[in-house]
C-alpha cells in the first residue's frame, strides 16, 4: 500500500481531463500446480530438443509462461520443487551431456528460483560431502565473460553457498595437497573464496548469489578465524579504491555491499563486532548517500543498519508496548476491553522498573543519522529500507533513547522538507507503530502529523507531489489499527475517522483513495470505534472508490448524511480541493458541495459562503476558479432547497420560503460584485482570462436559474457584456477551452434571458430584443469562424419570447452560415453549429401548420428549413484535420433527426413524401461511409426514424423491407461502428430502388477506402449481393445504370471516383459482370470505358492513374471491338509521361495476358511477353515508345499519333 512509487498499478490516466479507468484488480484464483506432467514432460524433452535453436527457444517460451502464472502464488509449488530440481540436476551431472545441454538445464532451474525466490530453492540443493568438488569443478568451465550463460554460473554459486556449509573441516577433504608433479594444489578453503571474490565483481546477477556464498561461507566456524579478517580487509580496500562515477566502479561497490551487508545479517554478533567500526569507518568515507546510483545508496542504507544492530545487544525491548488479545470479535465488544488494556499498562510498567541498563556505543548514533539522512533520500527504496532499520535498531535501545529517536522523527514533518522526507517519516512511524516502539504516550504527538500527512499536495509547476506521502500516511493509520488497543486510539478516533474517510473519497489518486478505504477497514474491523464504520465500508469499498466521479458526487453524500462527517468533509473541500491545481479536481469539488448543501443549509449559508466570497476576488487564479463556481453551485444547490420545502409546504399548506431568505444583504452583495470586481481588476484577460470567463458564465447561470432577485439591476447589464464578449473572444482563447467557454456562456445566456428579460406579459421589451437579435444575426457574418460558431449557438439557445415575430430574420440569418461559399469554405464548424441551431430554434418556437411564419414552423418556411439541413449532408469539405465536413453531416443528421420527430408528433401533415424520401436516402447514403463514429451516428439516426411509433413518421420509403432488414429486437444489439456487422445490412438496401443509388454511393468510399477492417467487410458484403443478382438481367441492368449514373454524376470528383475506379477493379477481379461479357460490344462496358477514358484525361494524380490501369486491364473480359478499345488505352499508357505510370502498365498488362490468353495469338504471345518484362520502361520515351509501336504491330492495334502542341 504504502510503497505507491514501486509499482504502476495505482496509477490513473486521464482522458479528456476528467476520466479515469475503473481499474479492477484480479484475484489470485489458482489452486494448485494443474502442469506439473506438462513441465516433467518438458524438463525430460531437453535432450531432444537442445540442439536445435528453433525448438529450444520454443521449449524454453512455453516453460517460463507455465512459471509466470505462479508468480502471485508460487507456494504453489513448494510440493514440485524437489522432483523438478532432482530431474534438472541429473541432466547437469550426467557427464555426457554436451555444455549446451548444461546451460539449458540450469536456466530452467533459474526460471523456477525466479518464480519461487531463491531461499527457498536454495535449502532443495544437494549438500553432502561429495557434491562439494564436482561443483567446484564445473566452475573451471565456465566464463565470467560470456553473457548468455549467467544462469548457469549464478545457479553454481547459489549450489556451492549450500554445499559449503557441511559440517567438517575443509582442511580435512584437502587430503595430500602436494600434486602429482609436486606442486602444492591450492586447498577448498581458498579455492571456494577465489571464486566468490571472482564474482563479486562480475557485472550479471552472478554478483547476487556470490555475496549469499560470502555469507554463508566466511561465518563457517573454521573458516571466520583463518579468512574473516583478510576478507573484511579485502573487501574495503576495494570498496575504498572504488568511484561510484564510472561504471565498472559501481558494479564493484555493489557487490562488496552486498557481500558485507549479507555477512553481517547471517554472522554471528560476536564475531562480526570486531570489524563493525572500522566497516562503518569505512562506509562513511565512500560517501554513499552523494551517489547518483540508487542501488549503492539502498545497499549503504542496508549495511549501515546491520552495522547498527552488531552494536547492540540482540534482545527484545522490555518496555515496548504489546497490545495482547488480536481477536477481532473481542474488539467490537469494546466494553470488554477496559480491563485488559488496564492489565497492559501495569504490565508495561513492571517491566520497565525491571529493564537492565547497558552501555550503548557511540557508533550508534552515527547509524541513527545516516538512517534518519536515508528516510530523506530521492528514492523510496532507499527510503523503505531506512525506515526498517529504524524499526529494528530502535526495538534494542532503552526507553529514553527510543524516544528520542522518535523526536528526531517528528522533525521530518516540518513543512520545510520535501515530500521525501514527509514520506520516509510516514514509513519509520509505521514500522515503529508495527512493532510496538511507538509508545502510546506518543500518540498525541503523532496524530496530528499523520492527519496533515493525509492532506499532504505540494504543488509542483504545473502539477503536483505528495500523493506517496498520503498513502503511506494510510499505511501508518492501517498499521496503527494492528498495533494498539482501542482504548489508547479513542481520544483520536473521531480525528483519524474522518481524515480517512475524506482521503478515501475526495483523493486525487486512485492508489490513495483505494489505501485510506483499505485502512479505514482494518481501523473498523480492529478497533472496532468508528462511527458508523460497516456502514461506510459497505458504500466506499476497494472497488467502490475506484471510479473519482461516483466517489465526489455519489459516495460523498452518503457518508455526509451522518453527522460526525458532514462538516470535515465540507471543510476539507472548501480549505483543500476548490483551490486544487488540477481543474478536474475544483469543478467536481464544487459540485461535490452542491450535492452537500441539503445536508447542512444553514452552515453554507452561515460559515462557508462568508469564507468564499472575498477569496472569489483574491490574488490565486487557481483559488478564484474554484470559489467562484462554489458560489454559484451552493446558490443553485439553497435554490432546489428552498423550492422542494416549498412543494412540500404547498401540501402542508405551510409557509413559502423564497431563496433569498438563505442569504443575508452582505452575501446578495457579495455575489452580485463578483463580477464586476474581475472586471475592474481586468482578471478577464490573458491566460487566467479563460478561467475566470468559464467560471463567472457558469456563475451567472446558476444565479439565473436560482432566480435571485436582481431585476432591473445594472449588474443584468454586466452579465450580458461579459457574455458576449466571451462569444467574441473565442478566436483568442486556446482550443483546449474554447469549447468550455462557448457551452459556458451559451448556457448562461439561455438562464439570463428566461429569467431576467421576460416582463410580466411573458413577452420581451421590443428595443431590447430588436437589439439582442440585431447584434447576435450580424455576428454570424463575422469574418472569424470561432465568433460565427458563438452567436450560432446563441441564438439557438434564446428562449421563444426572444424569437416571437423575429423567426424568419433568426432562419435568413442561420441560412448564411450553412450555406458554403467560396471565402467560407473552410468554416465546417461554424456550418456545424449553424445547424445544431436551426434545430433548436424549430424545437424552441414549435409548429403550427397554418401559423405566422415569423412566430412558428409552418408550412410556409418548413421547406426552407429542410433545404438548409440537407444542404449540410453533401458538406464533404477536407482540410489539414481530415475530414471536417463530417462534423457538419453528423449535425445535419442530428437536426433532420430532431425536426422531423418534431413535425411528426404536432403538425405530421408537414411532412410530404419528397422530404422523407430525401432524409432517408440521405441517412442510408452515410451508414454506408467509411468512418466508423459517423457511420454509427447515421446507423442509429436512420433506425431512430424508422422505429419512431409516436406516431410513425409517413412516407417511408420500404418500411416493410426496411423492417425486415433492421428488426426492432436487433435495434440495440446492431454495432454499426463494426464494419463485419454494419455492411452485411445495409448492403441489401441496394436492392429496393429508391435507396440503391445513395447506398452505393456511399458503399464506394467504403470499398475503395483505406481501412483495411472496413474494405474487407464493405467489399465481402457488396460481392456477396452482386452473387444473388448475378443471373437476374434486370437486377443487374439496374444495378450496372446506377453504378454508371454515380460514376457520371461525381466525374472529376477525386473524392468519388478514385475509390469508385477501386471499386470497378475489385468487381470486375471478382467476376461481378459475367452475365455481361459474353455479349460483343455491351453497352455498360462502352459507357464505363469513355467514363474511365474522361476520368483520366490530362489528370497528373498517380493514384487515379495506377487505379485506371486495373481498370482498363479488367475490361479486357468484355468481347468485341471493346479488347481493341481498352488494348489502345492500354498501350496510351505505356507511353505515360511518368515512368511509374508506364511500369505499372507494363507490369499490369503482363498479368493481364497470363490471365487473359486468348486475347493474343499464341504464336506471338512469348514475344508480346518478352517485351514487355524485358523492356526498361523508365528508359527515355523515344525508345519506350518504339517498343509500345512493336507491341502495337504484334498485337495489331492503331499506333497511337503523337499530337504536337500546336495542333492541340
Amino acid at each position: 500500500m504504502a510503497l505507491s512509487e514501486m509499482n504502476g498499478d495505482g496509477s490513473e490516466q486521464e482522458q479528456d481531463g476528467c476520466q479515469e479507468p475503473d481499474v479492477i484488480a484480479m484475484g489470485n484464483i489458482l489452486e494448485s500446480f494443474t502442469e506439473s506432467q506438462e513441465i516433467r514432460g518438458l524438463i525430460n524433452s531437453l535432450k531432444g530438443v537442445y540442439g536445435n535453436l528453433g525448438t529450444r527457444e520454443v521449449t524454453i517460451e512455453k516453460f517460463i509462461v507455465i512459471m509466470d502464472k505462479y508468480q502471485e502464488q508460487p507456494h504453489l509449488l513448494d510440493s514440485h520443487l524437489e522432483w523438478m530440481m532432482h530431474l534438472l540436476l541429473d541432466v547437469v551431472r550426467d557427464n555426457r551431456s554436451p555444455s549446451l545441454l548444461v546451460h539449458l538445464a540450469f536456466k530452467f532451474l533459474y526460471i523456477i528460483t525466479k518464480v519461487r525466490g531463491y531461499k527457498i530453492f536454495l535449502r532443495l540443493f544437494p549438500h553432502e560431502v561429495a557434491d562439494l568438488q564436482p561443483v567446484l569443478d564445473m566452475f573451471a568451465d565456465q566464463n565470467p565473460k560470456d553473457y548468455e550463460t549467467w544462469e548457469t554460473r549464478y545457479m553454481l554459486l547459489l549450489w556451492l553457498s549450500m554445499t559449503c556449509l557441511i559440517p567438517f573441516d575443509l582442511a580435512r577433504l584437502d587430503g595430500n595437497i602436494l600434486s602429482e608433479e609436486g606442486r602444492t594444489r591450492m586447498p577448498i578453503m581458498d579455492r571456494i573464496l577465489k571464486v566468490a571474490k571472482s564474482y563479486l565483481v562480475v557485472s550479471d546477477k552472478s554478483r547476487d548469489a556470490a555475496a549469499v556464498l560470502v555469507s554463508r561461507f566466511i561465518t563457517r566456524p573454521d573458516v571466520k578465524q583463518k579468512r574473516m579478517a583478510d576478507f573484511l580487509d579485502w573487501a574495503l580496500s576495494t570498496l575504498s579504491k572504488s568511484s561510484f562515477q564510472t561504471m565498472e566502479g559501481t558494479i564493484v561497490m555493489d557487490g562488496m555491499l552486498q557481500a558485507l551487508a549479507q555477512l553481517f545479517k547471517h554472522g554471528k554478533r560476536d564475531d562480526c563486532l570486531p570489524y563493525a567500526s572500522t566497516v562503518l569507518e569505512c562506509l562513511d568515507n565512500c560517501k554513499l548517500s552523494e551517489s547518483n546510483q540508487t542501488l549503492l545508496r539502498k545497499l549503504g542504507v542496508k549495511l549501515v543498519q546491520r552495522l547498527g544492530l552488531t552494536f547492540l545487544k540482540p534482545k527484545v525491548a522490555k518496555w515496548r508496548y504489546q497490545r495482547g488479545c488480536r481477536s477481532l470479535a473481542a474488539n467490537l465488544q469494546f466494553s470488554a476491553q477496559v480491563p485488559v488494556a488496564q492489565n497492559l499498562v501495569a504490565a508495561a510498567v513492571t517491566a520497565a522498573a525491571d529493564e537492565e541498563e547497558y552501555d550503548i556505543p557511540g557508533e550508534v548514533e552515527n547509524v541513527i543519522e545516516q538512517l534518519l539522512i536515508g528516510l530523506k533520500d530521492k528514492d523510496t527504496i532507499v527510503r523503505w529500507s531506512a525506515a526498517k532499520g529504524i524499526g529494528r535498531i530502535t526495538g534494542r535501545l532503552p526507553k529514553e533513547l527510543a524516544d528520542d529517536v522518535v523526536g528526531s522523527l517528528l522533525d521530518c514533518f516540518s513543512f520545510q522538507e520535501t515530500d521525501n522526507s514527509w514520506h520516509g517519516g510516514c514509513l519509520a512511524l509505521a514500522e515503529l507503530g508495527r512493532r510496538g516502539l511507538l509508545l502510546p504516550s506518543r500518540i498525541a504527538d503523532v496524530v496530528p502529523v499523520i492527519l496533515k500527512a493525509l492532506t499532504y499536495d505540494e504543488k509542483r509547476g504545473a502539477c503536483s507531489v505528495g500523493s506517496n506521502v498520503r498513502d503511506a500516511a494510510c499505511y501508518v493509520c492501517w498499521a496503527f489499527a494492528r498495533a494498539y488497543d482501542p482504548l489508547e486510539l479513542k481520544p483520536f478516533v473521531n480525528q483519524i475517522s474522518s481524515a480517512l474517510v475524506i482521503a478515501a473519497v475526495f483523493d486525487r489518486d486512485i492508489n490513495c483513495r483505494r489505501a485510506a478505504s483499505a485502512a479505514f477497514q482494518e481501523n473498523v474491523g480492529r478497533q472496532g470505534t468508528f462511527p458508523h464504520g460497516i456502514d461506510i465500508l459497505t458504500a466506499a469499498d476497494y472497488f467502490a472508490v475506484g471510479n473519482r466521479v461516483n466517489c465526489f458526487l455519489n459516495i460523498s453524500v452518503y457518508i455526509a448524511s451522518f453527522p460526525e462527517y458532514t462538516q470535515s468533509m465540507i471543510d476539507h473541500l472548501v480549505n483543500m480541493k476548490i483551490n486544487h491545481w488540477d481543474g478536474v479536481i475544483r469543478e467536481l469539488s464544487t459540485k461535490a458541495l452542491h450535492n452537500l448543501t441539503p445536508q447542512v443549509p444553514e452552515y453554507m449559508t452561515d460559515v462557508v459562503l462568508p469564507r468564499l466570497l472575498p477569496l472569489s476576488v483574491g490574488t490565486d487564479l487557481h483559488t478564484r476558479h474554484g470559489t467562484i463556481l462554489a458560489c454559484a453551485e451552493i446558490t443553485h444547490a439553497l435554490y432546489k432547497l428552498a423550492a422542494e420545502n416549498n412543494r412540500g409546504a404547498e401540501l402542508r399548506k405551510g409557509n413559502k420560503r423564497s431563496v433569498t431568505n438563505y442569504f443575508n444583504e452582505k452575501s446578495l452583495e457579495g455575489l452580485k460584485q463578483i463580477h464586476q470586481e474581475v472586471c475592474a481588476n481586468y482578471k478577464y484577460l490573458g491566460l487566467g482570462g479563460e478561467l475566470m470567463r468559464l467560471a463567472v458564465c457558469t456563475l451567472i447561470e446558476k444565479l439565473s436559474l436560482s432566480k435571485m432577485p436582481f431585476r432591473e439591476d445594472p449588474i443584468i447589464d454586466g452579465w450580458q457584456w461579459l457574455i458576449n464578449d466571451s462569444l467574441r473572444s473565442l478566436p483568442l482563447v486556446s482550443s483546449t477551452a474554447r469549447q468550455q467557454i462557448k457551452e459556458a456562456a451559451v448556457s448562461a445566456l439561455a438562464a439570463l434571458c428566461n429569467e431576467y428579460y421576460i416582463n410580466e406579459q411573458r413577452e420581451a421589451n421590443p428595443v431590447l430584443q430588436g437589439e439582442l437579435l440585431q447584434q447576435y444575426i450580424s455576428e454570424l457574418q463575422n469574418t472569424e469562424e470561432m465568433i460565427r460558431c458563438g452567436f450560432s449557438l446563441a441564438l439557438g439557445a434564446l428562449p421563444r419570447f426572444l424569437l416571437k415575430g423575429k423567426l424568419q430574420q433568426v432562419l435568413e440569418g442561420l441560412k448564411k452560415v450553412i450555406c458554403i461559399s467560396h471565402k467560407d469554405v473552410s468554416f465546417a464548424e461554424s456550418r456545424r453549429d449553424g445547424l445544431k441551431a436551426t434545430a433548436k430554434v424549430c424545437q424552441t418556437v414549435g409548429v403550427k401548420r397554418d401559423g405566422p411564419q415569423d412566430e412558428f414552423v409552418c408550412k410556409d418556411n418548413v421547406i426552407q428549413i429542410y433545404t438548409m439541413l440537407l444542404n449540410g449532408m453533401s458538406d464533404y469539405t477536407t482540410d489539414s484535420r481530415g475530414d471536417v465536413g463530417a462534423w457538419v453531416r453528423e449535425a445535419a443528421m442530428t437536426s433532420l433527426m430532431e425536426v422531423t420527430l418534431l413535425l411528426v408528433q404536432n403538425e405530421p401533415e408537414l411532412l410530404d413524401a419528397n422530404i422523407c424520401k430525401q432524409i432517408m436516402c440521405c441517412v442510408a447514403q452515410q451508414s454506408a461511409e467509411k468512418i466508423d463514429r459517423f457511420r454509427a451516428h447515421a446507423g442509429s439516426v436512420f433506425l431512430a426514424l424508422l422505429n419512431f411509433d409516436n406516431p410513425p413518421i409517413p412516407y417511408i420509403p420500404h418500411r416493410e423491407e426496411l423492417e425486415r432488414i433492421f428488426p426492432r429486437s436487433e435495434a440495440v444489439t446492431l454495432n454499426w461502428n463494426a464494419p463485419s456487422q454494419a455492411f452485411p445490412r445495409i448492403t441489401q438496401l441496394l436492392g429496393l430502388p429508391t435507396y440503391q443509388y445513395y447506398v452505393l454511393l456511399g458503399l464506394t468510399v467504403s470499398v475503395g477506402g483505406l481501412t483495411e477492417t472496413t474494405v474487407r467487410y464493405s467489399a465481402q458484403s457488396l460481392f456477396d449481393y452482386m452473387k444473388k443478382i448475378q443471373n437476374n438481367l434486370d437486377a443487374m441492368n439496374n444495378f450496372c445504370e446506377t453504378l454508371l449514373r454515380v460514376f457520371e454524376d461525381n466525374l472529376l470528383n477525386d473524392r468519388v471516383s478514385v475509390p469508385l475506379l477501386k471499386m470497378l477493379d475489385q468487381m470486375l477481379a471478382n467476376g461481378c459482370f459475367d452475365i455481361f461479357t459474353t455479349e460483343e460490344n455491351h453497352p455498360f462496358s462502352l459507357k464505363l470505358l469513355t467514363l474511365c477514358k474522361e476520368e483520366i484525361k490530362k489528370s497528373k494524380d498517380i493514384q487515379k492513374l495506377r487505379s485506371s490501369i486495373a481498370v482498363f486491364c479488367g475490361m479486357i473480359q468484355f468481347q468485341g471491338d471493346m479488347r481493341e478499345k481498352v488494348l489502345f488505352q492500354l498501350f496510351l499508357l505505356l507511353c505515360h509521361p511518368f515512368p511509374v505510370i508506364r511500369k505499372t502498365t507494363a507490369s499490369q498488362v503482363y498479368e493481364m495476358l497470363i490471365t487473359y490468353s486468348d486475347i493474343v495469338d499464341p504464336d506471338i504471345l512469348d514475344e508480346v511477353m518478352t517485351v514487355l518484362s524485358d523492356t526498361n520502361w523508365d528508359a527515355e520515351l523515344p525508345v519506350v515508345r518504339e517498343k509500345r509501336n512493336y507491341l502495337c504491330d504484334l498485337m495489331k492495334v492503331p499506333k497511337p499519333q503523337l499530337v504536337s502542341k500546336s495542333a492541340a
